[in-house]
């Protein structure tokens, strides 16, 4: 068309109406996507902002043979809990009451509760940032010691579904603030340990309802359950039945426990 018109602009029969039409399908499309995409997100098991959902998780960070201190600050004025709405209070428990679509159903992750607090776990390395006492753990680098010998870590992120049956519990070695959260009453632990040594459940495991309801949201109150050996989590203005399980049992203390030794040059907590 441009070699037979000879430089001439080519104009379509009928005008700029035509791909104006097709530029407007094409957005409407992407708009539509992007919606469809955000309600199948927003749909998803988890904790929904529309329903001012309050779920509760214990969580630890496990470094060898013991626990390392809790996350300090419940971080209210902080500009990603304003967004997101997920904090902790000191207590071991990552209170989880999303104010947005971004911590949402499909959203509800792991990585929302380290983000506010400026924590970076990526699959080999694990960064507290200062004022939560600047702890770096990576695979390589930090070492544990077991029976005297140093020896590699590994870094994993222990999911329990319902933190009152330690032995049913997930282990991620890739993404894994990419964990789901998808229930109130579970547990998470970010672990950095050798082969072969299991991750217990974080001690705030077995107080967790006591702990949970310390900023007025769900009290899980077994008594009311209307499922044998099933909780109940109560929400204002809503009721969700939880599968639940025997009471929570410390899980088997790791034979020739390792302590953490950190390679020269490492920064350690």
């Amino acid at each position: 068309m441009a070699q037979k018109g000879k430089g001439r602009k080519v104009r379509f029969q009928n005008g700029t109406m035509f791909p104006a039409i097709v530029a407007l399908v094409c957005v409407l499309g992407v708009l539509l996507i992007a919606y469809s995409r955000s309600v199948s997100y927003a749909s998803a098991p988890g904790p929904k902002a529309s329903k001012l959902d309050h779920y509760h998780i214990a969580y630890g960070i496990y470094q060898c043979d013991t626990f390392v201190p809790n996350f300090s600050g419940n971080k209210d004025e902080a500009p990603r809990y304003q967004a997101l709405g997920v904090h902790s209070h000191d207590d071991g428990v990552i209170h989880y009451h999303p104010r947005s679509g971004a911590a949402s159903g499909r959203n509800a992750k792991l990585k929302r509760f380290l983000e506010v607090y400026d924590v970076e776990l990526t699959n080999t390395r694990l960064t507290l940032p200062a004022d939560q006492g600047g702890l770096v753990l990576e695979e390589g680098v930090t070492k544990c010691t077991v029976d005297g010998k140093e020896v590699e870590g590994q870094l994993k992120v222990a999911v329990w579904d319902d933190s009152n049956v330690p032995d049913q519990v997930n282990l991620l070695t890739a993404n894994m603030d990419d964990a789901r959260v998808t229930r109130n009453g579970m547990a998470m632990v970010i672990a950095f340990v050798p082969e072969g040594v299991p991750v217990p459940l974080p001690p705030t495991a077995t107080n967790l309802a006591e702990l949970g309801a310390v900023d007025g949201g769900d009290v899980i109150d077994p008594s009311t359950s209307t499922v044998p050996g099933a909780v109940v989590a109560t929400v204002p203005g809503e009721a969700t039945t939880i599968a639940g399980a025997p009471a929570a049992t410390e899980a088997p203390a790791a034979s020739a426990a390792p302590s953490a030794t950190e390679a020269p040059g490492t920064t350690g907590g």
